[in-house]
């Protein structure tokens, strides 16, 4: 079963067969999963949930994926989601004007769901290192995916479950800024029937661990934001 802080897909495919297979096939490989099953619900869904990766099928009802494809990288919160196209055009003028668009890959349909799902992979572990199993460093915070251990100039730094979840969300996209309901999807999960402020109070522990032996303080808070992790002064 998927946690709160395993990678994020947007499925975006309007065809009930295509979607209980990806949902099927992606659940059980352990990702968290929306869905959206047109255009403009996309949109609004990748600007609320900021998904780690979209699967996304080129015929939809009122906005192409070209379209939502093209929408989003011209969004600067959105420009940097891995994009995958899939669809049963399989002319190379279709898959340049797909990668052209912004796509960062394409996949023919009918398609093998292993080589689908090993595509997803190899993507997040460029783009998202945090949930692979690999090592994130920022400011002198070392944080060890695989062994969920934390530390900070060479000392261990005790952490709660949720400040860890917390701290790896920022680790992952250093600078990035997170309101504090994309925090609340990340780190509780978008079922979870949490107050804002939890996330004001986790935050704080979070710093507190982090700035125990008088550290600067790298969680900045963005009035009116929300939370990012960087060393501006």
């Amino acid at each position: 079963m998927a946690n709160a802080t395993d990678p994020l897909v947007l499925i975006v495919e309007d065809e009930p067969a295509q979607l209980e297979v990806l949902t099927y096939n992606l659940g059980s490989e352990g990702f968290r999963l929306a869905h959206a099953s047109d255009g403009e619900e996309a949109l609004l869904l990748t600007q609320e949930m900021q998904p780690d990766l979209i699967i996304l099928d080129w015929m939809l009802p009122n906005l192409s994926g070209i379209e939502v494809c093209r929408r989003l990288r011209t969004r600067p919160e959105t420009k940097q989601i891995p994009i995958i196209i899939l669809t049963a055009r399989g002319e190379e003028t279709d898959r340049v004007r797909g990668l052209e668009t912004g796509a960062d890959d394409y996949i023919v349909k009918p398609y093998s769901v292993n080589e689908l799902i090993a595509r997803v992979r190899a993507m997040l572990r460029r783009t998202r290192p945090g949930g692979v199993g690999e090592m994130l460093e920022f400011g002198g915070i070392r944080l060890d995916t695989e062994q969920h251990k934390v530390m900070r100039d060479g000392k261990a730094v005790k952490l709660g479950p949720t400040e860890y979840r917390l701290l790896s969300t920022f680790m992952e996209k250093p600078g990035r800024v997170w309101s504090r309901e994309q925090l609340l999807d990340r780190v509780w999960g978008r079922e979870a029937y949490v107050d804002l402020r939890t996330v004001d109070v986790h935050v704080g522990r979070l710093r507190k661990a982090l700035n125990a032996d008088g550290s600067p303080d790298l969680v900045r808070t963005v009035r009116g934001s929300g939370y990012s992790l960087d060393n501006e002064d």
